[in-house]
């Protein structure tokens, strides 16, 4: 089984903001598959379906970003999965709005969603899907910005990024993270 899973908040306040880049991409890989991610389970809301043969959930924690490691850890010990079964899709300040970057592992750099990922799968070796909100002019407080729409000029910019980061999760279904890494991160250049 394959796990994907997109960070964010739950609610309509916070449906369309910045730190909501992981629930977009699960809603565009819902739209691609068919795959309704409306099951009230693990404290997420879940899909679960069929792709290529290959049996595939989406995950959407609806813990609130900075406790998305409960949720996550619920799916992992329920399915008797392990961290190479998922890969996590989330917004990252440190990269340009619309860019993506793939990883293999790392730190949380200051994502307070991947910290808590960390502490309750105990490993910072987990698959990441990282899409670029950019980072707020100085003097700007982080968590308003991070809770702010996107501005209209940079809406088509985050619409591509979201799609490709749903394009990369679904080629992980059928293809080495590595090859989808290589394929992604060069695209970015």
């Amino acid at each position: 089984m394959k796990v994907i899973i997109g960070l964010g908040n739950p609610g309509k306040k916070y449906e369309d903001t910045r730190h909501n880049a992981g629930f977009m991409a699960i809603d565009k890989i819902s739209d691609k598959w068919g795959i309704p991610v409306s099951q009230n389970k693990f404290r997420a809301l879940v899909g679960e379906g069929r792709v290529e043969g290959e049996k595939v959930l989406l995950v959407k924690p609806q813990t609130y970003m900075n406790l998305s490691g409960e949720s996550v850890g619920e799916v992992l010990k329920f399915y008797k999965l392990t961290p190479d079964d998922l890969v996590v899709i989330f917004d990252d300040l440190d990269l340009p709005t619309g860019q993506l970057r793939l990883r293999e592992k790392g730190s949380a750099g200051g994502h307070n969603g991947i910290k808590s990922l960390i502490q309750h799968l105990g490993t910072q070796e987990f698959k990441r899907i990282k899409v670029g909100i950019g980072r707020p002019e100085p003097g700007r407080s982080v968590s308003d910005y991070v809770l702010q729409s996107f501005p209209a000029a940079e809406r088509a910019r985050i619409q591509e990024a979201v799609e490709h980061a749903a394009d990369a999760a679904v080629m992980w279904t059928r293809e080495p993270f590595l090859k989808v890494m290589n394929h992604f991160n060069s695209l970015q250049k």
